[in-house]
């Protein structure tokens, strides 16, 4: 069965649902800052029609069922802050890729992981994934910390996996299995837990 989502998640301060055309101006604020684009595989956005061009590609990639592209919006603001998405699903063996960025003015304040957190719940309660991986360039500090606070186990390196900018880098790879997730949830709403993301 092709991913699908007839709604939102919530959680307390932020909203995760299907992107939409009128979030592309904040996702170019995202998307368009080196700092944030850094360890990734694609250039920063250079204009509103780079962010369109990813708009209709997300929205193909949806219509083909194999990914789920959401906007992450501060509820204080109605406005986008990031993104995350799943991708590259495998019905055959119920995995999917998970993906994510962040407004660097938001870094360090718990949102990532509190955005993933939705989505994980959803990918593991109603969309019946069985397994979930990511890839990290290992620079990436940031982001390798969000994913073991939520339970992921680095599983090896894959060499020279991305172009970055035109050079190759290796990744991280990284992975939750279903049956791990009630634990790692449960730990992860520890307060002192929260405080420290």
């Amino acid at each position: 069965m092709p991913l699908a989502l007839a709604h939102g998640l919530e959680s307390a301060r932020l909203q995760v649902r299907l992107v939409t055309e009128a979030d592309l101006p904040a996702l170019l604020e995202v998307n368009g800052d080196d700092a944030v684009t850094q360890y990734l595989p694609y250039a920063s956005w250079r204009g509103i029609e780079d962010a369109r061009a990813w708009f209709a590609r997300m929205n193909a990639l949806q219509a083909a069922g194999g990914t789920l592209q959401f906007a992450i919006i501060d509820k204080r603001t109605g406005r986008a802050i990031g993104s995350c998405l799943l991708f590259r699903h495998e019905e055959s063996s119920a995995r999917a890729e998970l993906g994510y960025v962040l407004g660097r003015e938001h870094w360090g304040q718990g949102y990532m992981r509190e955005a993933l957190r939705r989505l994980i719940d959803c990918a593991f309660g109603e969309l019946s994934l069985r397994r979930l991986e990511a890839e990290v360039d290992p620079r990436n500090l940031r982001s390798a910390r969000v994913l073991t606070q939520l339970g992921f186990a680095q599983e090896g390196l894959l060499r020279e996996r991305w172009m970055t900018r035109g050079v190759p880098c290796s990744v991280n790879t990284y992975g939750l299995l279903q049956r791990e997730w009630p634990r790692s949830g449960a730990a992860d709403r520890d307060p002192v837990a929260a405080f420290l993301g």
